[in-house]
């Protein structure tokens, strides 16, 4: 699911036309080492934290259905995770930073959903509404201080971006539909082995010779008539 909702958010700026003119866009941390590698202008999306939103935790399971409307399986319900990344712009020069930053910052202000044709994998499937919020409130002990300091880094302007993300529950799958009937295998004394006894299944090997086949009633014993007895 979290490279699912990588590939949301990088066709989301993909269409706002972020970070364009030769830019690139990544998903890396952005420590020293790498921004000394850094070579063109470039907007980084950096995952950060993530944690369950436990208050839309649900029990039970929900039928699976194929095309044609048959129970193939069986699937957990979803958990819900709030996934955290700081995006920022890389350039030569902090204007041009803040500029990029502006863009992606108009970008992803347009919406407060992902739009279907960003989703892929088990997000598209699942069908349900994921949510994003920019620039709001980080989680509580997080701090952009204290996620520089983790890299190693020099503090940078950046946007905290907070998504609300489903994860597929586990799927049990079901048996194949029956096809055949129970045959009941019995031996008496003057019957061939293979004589079974079906048990009332339709179009199956042992059609003919089972319980629902019919067969023939004998008939009944002729009965003598009673004669009135005279006075």
């Amino acid at each position: 699911m979290i490279h699912e909702v990588d590939e949301a958010i990088r066709r989301l700026l993909a269409d706002g036309g972020v970070p364009g003119g030769g830019g690139e866009l990544v998903f890396e941390a952005p420590t020293k080492d790498w921004a000394a590698r850094r070579n063109a202008p470039t907007v980084n999306v950096f995952l950060y934290d993530i944690r369950e939103d436990r208050s839309r935790r649900q029990a039970g399971t929900s039928e699976v259905h194929d095309d044609a409307g048959m129970t193939v399986g069986w699937r957990e319900p979803p958990r819900w995770y709030l996934l955290f990344y700081l995006l920022t712009a890389w350039t030569n020069r902090p204007t041009d930073e803040h500029r990029l930053l502006a863009e992606v910052l108009g970008c992803l202000n347009r919406t407060e959903s992902l739009a279907p044709r960003w989703l892929t994998g088990t997000l598209a499937e699942l069908g349900l509404t994921v949510t994003l919020e920019a620039a709001g409130p980080v989680p509580e002990g997080r701090t952009a201080t204290d996620v520089w300091s983790a890299l190693g880094g020099e503090l940078k302007p950046a946007i905290d971006l907070r998504v609300m993300a489903p994860l597929a529950g586990q799927r049990v799958d079901a048996g194949p539909p029956v096809t055949e009937g129970i045959v009941v295998q019995t031996i008496t004394p003057g019957e061939r082995e293979d004589s079974g006894r079906h048990l009332r299944y339709e179009d199956t090997a042992a059609q003919g010779v089972g319980f629902a086949a019919a067969r023939p009633r004998p008939e009944a014993s002729p009965r003598r008539r009673r004669r009135a007895i005279g006075p």
